[in-house]
């Protein structure tokens, strides 16, 4: 059983057509008029899909209330793997990472606490494939930061989650200052027993020292300096901005390691590194812009928060949003003067800016 995607280019898939202008990226409108190559996928998400087993075939919203909330974003993973499959694999791996990690694994055997840091839009794709290796049995404590870039719902999902798991987490806005002296007061916590154990030993207590470590662009600079009510650390708001191990104190009682964002020498899961540059949260260099968006948009049709109409009218494009690509190359055409890239940075700015409501892109695995 086969069906239609035309959403994404794919190797081995027709010409591209001669109205586009490959050099600056640009599609003139008549080009956009002509009916578009259709390339046959086998079991990807679509009318076939549906009837293939994997939702109700009698209705067409993929949201419709027969299923489960989890099934909703089952089915858009399930997705998101067909999409990613067509695509360049996105790697980014600058030479001050590799530096990096092999320091923090070496600070790491003098923290008392861990704090890791993630994208609350993105939880599990910020997450580091080795991170329990690296940590072991130490103490950590898991930071959900830009939690005012999700909803009420995605947070009370996620909280329910890890509380089930055992683990302790804090929600944060490092920007704000929101939750920072939740995460202090509980570091000192976790670790207090350390300067019990030195004083049974006749040391005199010591500060408690705690590493702050995740993904590049999660926030943890930010996060360092809203603790500290002071510009300790440098911060901006893309991926690579602090290059080097920093260790700053806080009081009399924490001291902490600020660190540079750390990524897998080779990202294995290409739906999580689409999630990653979709939130800003790895180098631009390393993926295309507009692929990148054309998922993006067809992401956002499927989540009942959002929705095909949203975008629609926002963009003021009448066109299924379903296939990705074209919705860009429209935008370009109406917008940018056919320029696909500017069309699909300000679909991409956009959602990083909330236009389209404060949505996480993930929920908690079953």
């Amino acid at each position: 059983m086969s069906v239609q995607l035309s959403s994404l280019w794919v190797p081995n898939s027709p010409p591209i057509p001669q109205h586009f202008v490959p050099n600056r990226g640009r599609f003139s409108a008549s080009a956009l008029s002509s009916q578009s190559p259709t390339i046959q996928i086998i079991g990807v998400g679509g009318p076939s899909w549906r009837e293939n087993g994997y939702g109700n075939p009698n209705n067409n919203n993929l949201f419709d209330g027969c299923q489960g909330e989890s099934d909703h974003w089952s089915e858009l993973d399930t997705d998101l793997y067909h999409w990613t499959k067509a695509l360049r694999p996105v790697q980014w791996f600058p030479g001050h990472i590799a530096k990096a990690e092999k320091e923090l694994k070496e600070q790491l055997k003098l923290m008392d606490v861990v704090i890791e840091v993630r994208d609350g839009r993105i939880p599990m794709s910020t997450s580091h494939p080795q991170m329990d290796l690296w940590l072991g049995n130490r103490k950590r404590i898991l930071v959900l930061n830009r939690e005012d870039m999700i909803s009420t719902a995605d947070r009370n999902a996620w909280a329910d989650y890890f509380t089930r798991n055992g683990t302790k987490v804090v929600f944060s806005n490092g920007q704000l200052g929101m939750g920072t002296m939740k995460l202090g007061r509980l570091a000192k916590e976790l670790a207090a027993d350390v300067n019990v154990k030195r004083r049974s030993k006749g040391l005199l207590p010591r500060a408690v020292r705690a590493g702050i470590v995740g993904y590049p662009n999660v926030g943890k600079s930010s996060l360092i300096n809203r603790l500290l009510k002071r510009r300790m650390c440098p911060a901006a708001p893309r991926p690579g901005v602090t290059r080097e191990l920093r260790w700053v104190r806080f009081g009399k009682d924490l001291e902490l390691l600020d660190s540079p964002g750390i990524l897998p020498m080779r990202i294995s899961d290409q739906s999580a590194a689409i999630k990653l540059a979709i939130c800003d949260d790895i180098g631009e260099r390393s993926y295309d812009v507009a692929d990148v968006a054309a998922i993006l948009v067809q992401m956002l049709s499927k989540l009942p928060t959002v929705g095909r109409d949203a975008l629609c009218k926002r963009y003021k494009i009448d066109v299924d949003c379903r296939d990705g690509r074209i919705f860009i190359e429209k935008l370009a055409v109406r917008v940018f003067n056919g320029d696909v890239h500017q069309a699909a940075f300000r679909v991409l700015a956009d959602f990083r800016k909330g236009k389209f409501g404060w949505t996480a892109l993930e929920r908690p695995p079953k």
